[in-house]
């Protein structure tokens, strides 16, 4: 879990010493995570992954294109 963590922060620095700003970059690596926990639930414990939820993670994308582009 560490080793996750460092490599997180550590790709969240290339990605704002190369110019992206600090509202995009932490908006992909939020929405990211909030998507791979559900979608690694599912897999791996067999949580329920509903439309809603799916629509939810959909909106949190569309959401951060917007921003980028904004």
């Amino acid at each position: 879990m560490v080793l996750g963590y460092v490599l997180a922060f550590g790709f969240l620095g290339g990605a704002l010493e190369a110019g992206m700003p600090i509202g995009v970059a932490y908006g992909i690596w939020t929405a990211t995570g909030i998507a791979m926990v559900a979608l690694l639930a599912r897999a791996i414990w067999g949580d329920p992954l509903t439309r809603r939820m799916l629509v939810g993670i959909g909106v949190i994308a569309a959401g951060v294109v917007l921003v980028e582009i904004g």
